[in-house]
């Protein structure tokens, strides 16, 4: 109980941090997951207080949609918006050089397509994310298309990675992402040395329409963290 009271309070730290950062009249990237959860929750707070005014959120799930329609925040597509001023989102691994993995919800498209679109992208996470390399704890996702799940399991056994197709907890059968699709789980041995080089290969296998690397998209990450007791936010920026 105490340590999910910590996890709690760090999360709810770097989501505050990050709607700092917000300004009136901003088109917003809502990224997915419990922390970005919290975020677009102290947003539809700042808005109900008029504290932040004509707000345009990009939601990169439908789970975010949702949760930003029953708070009152406006929302548009990708196709209705020329740009996005920040996106802010969080991420299943950040190595030293800001690089990431994502797609723990499986929402990994989207939330690539939203980062690359933003003029700035802030990740939100706790110190637990931050690691030394990439892919030596957590799956790398890869999402693909249903007809073809097999045959590109077999493309990436012959690249080194082990997969398996991620399975649904509370119904039979596959996990089926926002597009249709399926999700492939990625293990490389050794982790991922050259997460661009990877990012590239991985999505030009006939079958898979997107991989959870995010390479070269943060400018800032915020990190909470528990120092004495009392939960804080570390400010990364990329040089």
């Amino acid at each position: 109980m105490v340590i999910d009271d910590l996890q709690q309070r760090m999360k709810q730290a770097v989501a505050d941090a990050a709607v700092g950062q917000i300004q009136d009249g901003m088109v917003l990237g809502l990224g997915s997951g419990s922390t970005a959860a919290l975020m677009i929750k102290a947003l539809g707070e700042k808005l109900r207080s008029g504290a932040l005014r004509d707000i345009t959120g990009v939601t990169t799930s439908f789970q975010g949609e949702v949760l930003a329609a029953e708070l009152g925040i406006p929302l548009k597509s990708l196709n209705a918006i020329d740009h996005i001023d920040l996106a802010i989102d969080g991420a299943d691994e950040v190595d030293p050089w800001f690089q990431l993995i994502k797609g723990g919800g499986a929402c990994h498209v989207q939330e690539k397509l939203v980062a690359r679109r933003a003029k700035r992208f802030v990740v939100v996470v706790d110190a637990g994310k931050l690691v030394e390399r990439l892919n030596l704890s957590f799956l790398l996702p890869v999402e693909v298309l249903p007809g073809a799940w097999r045959q590109v399991k077999a493309e990436l056994a012959a690249l080194g990675g082990e997969s398996e197709l991620r399975m649904a907890v509370r119904k039979a059968g596959p996990v089926v992402t926002d597009q249709g699709n399926l999700v492939l789980d990625v293990r490389f041995s050794g982790g991922i040395a050259d997460p661009a080089t990877l990012e590239s290969t991985l999505n030009n296998l006939p079958g898979v329409l997107e991989n959870g690397l995010f390479v070269n998209l943060a400018d800032q990450v915020l990190v909470g963290e528990i120092v004495a007791g009392e939960a804080r936010v570390r400010d990364l920026i990329r040089r």
